[in-house]
């Protein structure tokens, strides 16, 4: 006899398997329809599996909830493309399952009929005997069924999420191959970048610098001598403020010795765009983690700041999953480039880590930046 939870999850797998069947007509639908267009066709192409996935994850959590224990049910890293190949093939738990419970509730009202009938003495004793023995067998049946279909749903689910050895091998080669060499493209990108800055903003006022104390030494006006040092000081703090920029962006030395949450502090105290942070973590995540985490957030205010005109940012660092989870959103006139330099390298920085970067922003606004990683 299955437990309420299993006809619960069952239930509910019928009301998903709807929705996944609504959701692979339309990508269909939206598949034939971008073919002719290229670009409109690569954007579907990459929006599919992103919802598919999405379905994924509802299914893992009806199923370990409600159909098994959590270690029951393989963890969403499909191989191949396989999510929409178990959407699909779900559509027949869920449809078996839809049928059990129309019969179950054709049983409920031929049940009452006999009720009624044996109330209103219709019925013979034995005849309503026979009623009840033939209704408990047949409820035993589709109950049965609906045990059925929730162990159907669970091996479904490890047979199609879970690709064989060699093949979750091969890919597990393939994806490390892939982020080392973004790790290391990103680790190019940034060095260019810190010469850069060092080349184009540090080294011009050094050099602005040296002229100026220069005029100082030769001038004989001890006024002007004066004035000339006086700028010359304020070159040489602009300067170090700099210089602690950049060296920020090669290492955040604060969190040697704070957690994450108090260094976005520092960071959201520089920001000339008042940011607002949640801080959500019971236990520091790997130092690798809090690092990216950080460069995360300090190119999202970076872009908002610069190129958004946003007046608000807000940063919310939590665990969900298994995973840490760092939400950027700003309220800013949106448009940002996913592909352009700054938030590629960060998507490469992120996936070295197993992780994924998510940018939304159309235009008009908001922007928001996910980045999800493994907590260690």
């Amino acid at each position: 006899m299955p437990s309420g939870r299993v006809v619960l999850g069952v239930a509910a797998g019928v009301l998903t398997a709807v929705g996944e069947l609504l959701f692979l007509l339309a990508a269909s639908v939206a598949a034939a329809g971008s073919a002719p267009v290229p670009a409109a066709r690569r954007r579907v192409a990459a929006a599919i599996p992103r919802y598919a996935a999405t379905l994924l994850r509802w299914e893992r959590r009806r199923l370990a909830g409600l159909l098994a224990s959590a270690d029951a049910v393989p963890p969403v890293r499909t191989v191949g493309g396989r999510e929409a190949g178990y959407l699909a093939a779900r559509l027949l738990p869920g449809a078996l399952g839809g049928l059990a419970f129309a019969v179950l509730a054709v049983g409920a009202v031929l049940a009452s009929i006999v009720l009624r009938a044996a109330v209103r003495g219709e019925l013979t004793v034995a005849d309503t005997l026979l009623q009840l023995v033939v209704g408990a067998v047949l409820l035993l049946l589709n109950v049965q069924a609906i045990a059925s279909v929730g162990a159907l749903d669970v091996r479904l689910a490890r047979r199609l999420l879970n690709p064989d050895s060699r093949a979750a091998l091969q890919a597990r080669v393939r994806e490390l191959t892939t982020s080392r060499a973004g790790a290391i493209a990103a680790v190019d990108a940034e060095r260019q970048r810190i010469e850069r800055d060092l080349h184009d903003g540090l080294q011009q006022r050094l050099v602005a610098l040296g002229m100026l104390l220069g005029r100082a030494r030769r001038s004989r006006d001890a006024e002007r001598t004066s004035a000339l040092i006086a700028q010359a000081h304020e070159d040489v703090q602009r300067a170090v403020q700099e210089l602690r920029e950049v060296a920020w962006r090669v290492y955040p030395s604060a969190l040697d010795d704070s957690d994450l949450g108090e260094v976005l502090g520092m960071v959201a105290q520089r920001s000339t765009v008042p940011v607002r942070i949640r801080y959500d973590l019971a236990a520091r995540p790997d130092r690798q983690i809090e690092t990216v985490l950080y460069f995360v957030a300090c190119e999202a205010l970076t872009n908002a700041a610069k190129h958004a005109a946003a007046t608000l940012v807000t940063i919310d660092v939590d665990v969900r999953e298994g995973r840490v989870r760092m939400r950027v959103r700003d309220d800013g006139t949106g448009g940002a480039d996913p592909s352009g330099r700054g938030l590629s390298g960060l998507a490469r920085r992120v996936a070295a880590l197993d992780g994924q970067l998510r940018v939304q922003s159309p235009t008009g606004g908001p922007t928001t930046v996910l980045a999800e990683l493994p907590c260690g």
